[in-house]
């Protein structure tokens, strides 16, 4: 009787591992990118990167962390995401420099985009951008600079920062933006108030450029991954991980 307990008790957890989907992909803690280096102003950058697998060519999306670092919950949000259908890749931007200068961070990015030209697996054609905190703001301020990119997501950004570098603020480029845009942010977000969100939708509004924006009534600065730096499983932040997945299906797709 117990052996058949045992043996019950295997199958269902075998059933269980067979019902994971891509789409669960990272939240288990698996990883399933690689590390590959992007050469960027004669530096060597790392860049974590994850394929739904075999085919394509599939569009592509550049994600880009926030300041403290390519922490394990962006690895498993670059995991999770390309179990949706898209090549994901992540360049560790602080590898030299904890605050590089803007031309740094948009070269960094641009040699990244022309690397993932160089893939058989990716549609170059189809190109995504998006970041959260330090690189939301960096999202807002190189969607209208780097005219191989289709579209971006934007995670509580910076519109009128210049960045720790004291570069250019993002929303003095609203009239250069020929691209969608999704905008997410929290209601409590103390370091980027929403206030300054709702500003930048009305100057895009203002001048004409489509953006759509979810806002998250009383939510922090950086709520899709926690001061542990894991991936959040909150309601909120599923729910802005299918916003996002949906908006590069529609503009991407």
């Amino acid at each position: 009787m117990r052996n058949a307990i045992l043996l019950a008790v295997v199958v269902s957890l075998l059933l269980l591992v067979g019902c994971v989907s891509a789409g669960d992909v990272g939240t288990a803690g698996m990883r399933n990118g690689t590390t590959v280096n992007i050469e960027s102003g004669g530096q060597s950058y790392p860049a974590y990167i994850t394929t739904p697998g075999d085919g394509g060519p599939y569009p592509a999306v550049v994600l880009i962390h926030s300041f403290n670092g390519l922490e394990p919950g962006y690895q498993d949000l670059v995991d999770r995401f390309a179990g949706e259908g898209f090549v994901l890749i992540a360049p560790e931007w602080q590898t030299f420099e904890e605050s590089p200068q803007d031309a740094v961070m948009e070269g960094l990015v641009r040699d990244t985009v022309t690397y993932l030209g160089t893939r058989p697996d990716v549609n170059a054609s189809s190109l995504g951008l998006t970041g959260l905190c330090a690189g939301g703001r960096y999202t807002m301020l190189l969607l209208p600079r780097i005219e191989e990119f289709d579209s971006a997501v934007a995670w509580y950004g910076f519109p009128y920062s210049g960045g720790q570098a004291n570069g250019t603020r993002p929303a003095d480029l609203i009239d250069n933006i020929a691209d969608p845009m999704l905008i997410i942010h929290g209601t409590a977000d103390e370091a980027s108030p929403v206030v300054d969100i709702y500003r930048y939708a009305t100057a895009l509004d203002t001048a004409g450029k489509y953006f759509e924006l979810k806002v998250y009534q009383g939510e922090p600065h950086g709520f899709m991954i926690g001061e542990d730096g894991q991936l959040s499983q909150s309601f909120v932040a599923e729910d802005a991980y299918g916003e996002m997945v949906g908006f590069f299906n529609r503009t991407l797709g």
